[in-house]
């Protein structure tokens, strides 16, 4: 293990972390890159996987040609092959012209297939030719075409027990996993859960222009000894909210516990691998669901233990820079953070204007809310919010059309 060359990989896509996991699954990419291999990275969502198709294309000798990361989940079921291979003039209804697809305009380049378990069984067959043979025919074509793509795969799906149940073909499994990656959840890799924190800490003081939080001893103990189903992401998101929420920048470990849910509530379960699998993309929607609307209470709770503060102050700080902690609005589902401590704000918002949450509402009404609030935040970006949400964006867009959200 070339451990200089891992640290330059490391600094140029700034990856953080010293887990051996991590490092073995670095150096497979840079050991491979120099290849034509198809590689396929596994791992849980939110543990990082987007890196290594970039670290294998970068190190290898089609650096200088096209890089396509395509989101297999994130195309329709009817277009995915028209995405991916192209079409002819007249294919079907909407084909008025014809379109070169991925593996054309990727010729002599990289193409990364991201939720590659996502794939239709016809498709599967197509991309099998592909790396048979490089050939491939467009929609609506009889003509067969060739390319010279690499191709780099990543899933959080148990391959093996998807080939069981009958939604992935075997063959093409071992035509993917020539080379595996397997990139470590959050929870195996020791003390990079600590660096990644301050480097979010960190982004976060710069990005919002506020003092940096640290934590104490016990604010430590607690994020090492959580589970982090959401991985990095999950991180990455305490991070923020502690970030902007907490007026003392020294985080204790009782501040932590706030923010951080108890083992064994409805927090997202940690899954393995193969109850992963097993685990429908409705149930793991619902699960978050719940979890969301556990979190609006808690944060409702603080707004009910900061009401005597403004009541008290409302009339002293009405033409003054705010420096209480930021009001927390409901709306729609949504929580908005008003005015963090180092914003100056000429009129807060009065107490009286804050709502909560109905918790009368139906599974079906919050569910709509909160994919309507996610799309919100994400300024309409349907594969943003799909992440944000922990679903793919095909699961997104069925829900969109189901609740026939505008």
């Amino acid at each position: 293990m070339d451990t200089s060359e891992i640290q330059r990989v490391k600094q140029q896509f700034g990856i953080i972390g010293n887990a051996p996991e991590l490092l073995r699954a670095i150096d497979t990419a840079i050991q491979v890159a120099h290849t034509d291999l198809t590689v396929l990275v596994t791992g849980e969502s939110g543990a990082g996987k987007e890196f290594f198709p970039q670290i294998i294309h970068k190190n290898s000798a089609r650096k200088h040609g096209k890089y396509f990361a395509v989101n297999c989940g994130a195309i329709p079921e009817g277009t995915i092959d028209s995405e991916l291979f192209g079409h002819v003039k007249g294919a079907f209804t909407d084909a008025v012209s014809e379109r070169r697809g991925y593996f054309s305009e990727a010729d002599g380049g990289t193409i990364f297939l991201d939720e590659v378990g996502e794939l239709p069984m016809s498709t599967q067959a197509r991309l099998l030719r592909v790396l048979e043979n490089g050939e491939y025919i467009r929609v609506g074509s009889s003509k067969v075409e060739k390319t010279d793509v690499r191709i780099v795969c990543a899933t959080n799906v148990n391959l093996p027990e998807a080939i069981k149940n009958g939604r992935f073909r075997e063959d093409l499994y071992y035509r993917l996993c020539t080379v595996p990656i397997s990139v470590p959840p959050l929870r195996e890799r020791g003390n990079d859960v600590l660096l990644l924190f301050k480097k979010f800490a960190l982004d976060f003081s710069a990005k919002y222009n506020i003092p940096k939080i640290e934590l104490d001893d016990a604010a430590a103990e607690a994020i090492l000894g959580y589970s982090w189903p959401g991985n990095i992401r999950q991180l990455k998101n305490i991070a923020e909210r502690i970030s902007i929420l907490e007026l003392d920048r020294k985080i204790t470990g009782a501040i932590m516990q706030n923010y951080i849910p108890s083992q064994g509530s409805n927090n997202l379960p940690v899954l393995t691998s193969s109850q992963n699998a097993g685990k429908s993309e409705r149930e793991m929607l619902y699960t978050l669901l719940f979890d969301m609307r556990r979190e609006i209470n808690e944060l409702r709770t603080k707004v009910n233990d900061l009401m005597g503060v403004h009541d008290a102050q409302a009339q002293d700080t009405a033409l003054q820079p705010y420096h209480q902690q930021p009001e927390m609005l409901h709306s729609g589902g949504t929580i908005h953070i008003q005015a963090p401590s180092h914003i100056q704000v000429q009129q807060p918002i009065p107490v009286h204007e804050v709502e909560y949450v109905d918790e009368t509402l139906s599974l079906e009404d919050v569910q709509k809310k909160t994919i309507i609030s996610a799309l919100d935040r994400n300024h309409g970006r349907r594969c943003d919010a799909a992440r944000e949400l922990g679903i793919s964006e095909r699961t997104l867009y069925r829900k969109i059309k189901e609740y026939g959200i505008e």
